[in-house]
């Protein structure tokens, strides 16, 4: 239907690439108006001039930035203020154990995936909370439920995202506000290509040999989600591709 988000509007952080972008096109696809956001400008342009529409209106905003992410809510008017918020925006550096890893790198996931996303959700809960209607969606991970070796502040980060979207739903109980925790496992998209900094080498090596989800698979639950019915909640959905699975318990034995 190109109709089913008709006089709905959502704001989608980053939304240059992968999930983001494929779920700012969706929206669209289905009638609704989106405020897309992400760090890189040329990338939002280029969106912009692919979309096509007066629908789409593009900001720049980086989430590590906590002052720009406090008055962006202010920047909106009141045309375009949302009542789909999809914390989208989040990255992973590095692969290495905890013992070797870069404090920088965990700091700008931490600033990121935690703290970003919580101030921009805790801007707009009090007009979502108002609405009629509304819904957030926030991106978390398998990582957040299933550890592995050099996942440690990634995957971790992605655990606070499932349990702040829980948390939020208990505190939202009355509102008519829906919240789910979307959990993917393996995405071919530029998520390995930033957590190796650039070595596309690395990055094509993850995803070799196996069917991998899409970031617009991801968009497609996400848009489904959204066109339930507006009583149900999906309070967290969790998947990963045919070929992925979980792994057996690790062992150490001496000798």
């Amino acid at each position: 239907m190109t109709d089913q988000f008709e006089n709905r509007t959502a704001l989608v952080t980053g939304a240059t690439s992968g999930i983001g972008r494929a779920t700012v096109l969706r929206l669209l696809a289905g009638g609704a108006k989106v405020v897309a956001t992400g760090r890189r400008t040329d990338r939002l342009d280029a969106l912009e001039k692919e979309a096509g529409t007066d629908r789409l209106k593009t900001a720049q905003l980086d989430m590590m930035d906590l002052d720009a992410v406090d008055g962006f809510p202010a920047t909106l008017s009141e045309d375009w203020q949302p009542d789909i918020l999809i914390n989208n925006a989040g990255l992973a550096l590095g692969l290495s154990g905890a013992a070797e890893a870069e404090l920088s790198h965990w700091d700008q996931m931490i600033a990121t995936n935690v703290t970003g996303l919580v101030h921009l959700t805790r801007g707009f809960l009090p007009r979502l909370k108002s609405l009629p209607r509304a819904d957030v969606i926030n991106i978390s991970s398998v990582a957040g439920s299933y550890p592995y070796p050099g996942g440690n502040a990634y995957g971790a980060t992605k655990a606070f995202v499932t349990q702040f979207s829980l948390n939020l739903r208990a505190d939202l109980l009355g509102a008519k506000v829906r919240v789910t925790s979307v959990e993917p496992g393996m995405t071919d998209t530029e998520f390995s290509l930033v957590r190796f900094e650039g070595d596309k080498g690395k990055a094509d090596k993850v995803y070799e040999g196996a069917d991998s989800m899409t970031g617009d698979d991801i968009a497609r639950v996400i848009t489904d989600v959204l066109a339930l019915p507006a009583h149900i909640n999906v309070n967290r959905i969790e998947l990963m591709p045919v070929d992925q699975a979980f792994g057996p318990f690790a062992v150490h034995r001496e000798g």
